[in-house]
């Protein structure tokens, strides 16, 4: 088996698996690698963002795979596997079957079929209950807190990580399960074992370093700028309205509704992900307390009917549902982003602030 780094770009963040299959007599030296997709199809954005994205088995030569990987800055690790020649036959015989055009394509589940499960699930099909793993690693983390430490250095794509997952992501997966994870299988292949009738023996008989890059870090991190942000945001908003309690002006309308259809919009994102995507992680968003899809229609009214009855009742109810979900913070079964606790204090003062301050509907409370 052949486990390449995470590397900078976003795809490449998890690190990847692959097998090698490599025979000098025959002149074979290939690398199957189960997670290629085809960014040049027109339809890849909306397939992605339905959970309708198909991988698929490709194979190329090896030398030409890692002159890739070193291109990329991506050490290589292999882990050589103690396989008999019938075997090794068989897996060949499985990979070269399952890498023609009708059956190369699968059905990509992040957490349970990818790059990495399928390389463990192929040795299975192919060997059968000859290949045994153990229960180990054990990750004791959630599949949330597994992915924290691939994304230190992505701080938008963490942040976009905790507002997309709901709550099947905060459980804690089998050893088994936490396989979807490159260094994990890498590891679970290092306990695990091949079982004949006579004997018992490990699955990796030797582990080469095939190709290091000087100066990789293995766990890069990033100053946390959308956590900046959202305390810088949440000071100017305290700020402003502080301003306008103290000098008697009336909030304006266009700040507000931005922040509104922000927050609805990510809402609106959020109820995709779960009602209409088939991602079964992003069900049951917790997120979907603070971040209100009816906040786009509040958003408009606010600008073309400032004075709307029912407005300040709706933006009271708004201020008292951030209050809650900022007081029940530690509490909320779901584990939400540091970068969001600003912004939901944040949306309940301008929320609250409009729905006790004075009347915004005369002409002069128009100003942003």
């Amino acid at each position: 088996m052949v486990t390449i780094l995470p590397g900078e770009p976003v795809y490449s963040m998890f690190g990847h698996s692959a097998l090698r299959v490599h025979d000098p007599v025959l002149g074979i030296d290939r690398l199957y690698n189960y997670g290629t997709f085809d960014f040049s199809d027109p339809l890849f954005i909306p397939k992605f963002a339905y959970g309708h994205l198909r991988y698929f088995l490709s194979v190329s030569p090896y030398r030409a795979a890692l002159r890739a990987y070193e291109r990329q800055r991506r050490p290589v690790i292999e882990q050589r596997l103690a396989l008999s020649r019938s075997q090794r036959t068989a897996l060949f015989r499985f990979l070269e079957v399952n890498a023609r055009p009708e059956n190369r394509y699968y059905q990509y589940v992040f957490f349970h079929d990818n790059c990495s499960t399928r390389v463990r699930d192929v040795l299975e099909q192919a060997l059968g209950d000859a290949v045994q793993f153990a229960n180990r690693p054990d990750p004791q983390k959630s599949f949330r807190h597994l992915l924290d430490p691939y994304a230190a250095s992505l701080p938008l794509i963490d942040l976009s990580f905790d507002l997309a997952l709901g709550t099947p992501a905060g459980r804690q997966p089998t050893p088994r399960e936490a396989h979807f994870l490159p260094e994990y299988l890498f590891k679970a292949f290092s306990h695990a074992t091949i079982e004949t009738r006579d004997t018992t023996r490990a699955l990796v008989a030797q582990t080469d370093t095939t190709q290091w890059i000087e100066g990789y870090d293995a766990t890069p991190t990033a100053f946390n700028w959308p956590l900046a942000t959202g305390w810088v945001f949440l000071v100017l908003t305290l700020g402003w309205t502080g301003w306008q309690a103290t000098t008697g002006r009336q909030p304006g309308t266009r700040g507000d509704a931005l922040l509104l259809t922000g927050v609805g919009l990510t809402g609106v994102l959020m109820c995709f992900l779960w009602f209409v995507a088939t991602y079964e992680v992003t069900e049951h968003n917790w997120n979907l307390f603070w971040a209100w899809p009816t906040h786009l229609i509040a958003a408009a009214v606010l600008l073309w009917r400032p004075s709307a009855p029912g407005l300040r009742s709706y933006l009271g109810v708004t201020a008292v549902g951030a209050a809650v979900v900022a007081i029940g913070w530690t509490w909320w079964p779901q584990d939400l982003h540091a970068a969001v606790f600003p912004v939901v204090l944040a949306t309940g003062v301008r929320a609250g602030w409009r729905a006790m301050g004075p009347d915004s509907g005369r002409d002069v409370g128009r100003e942003p």
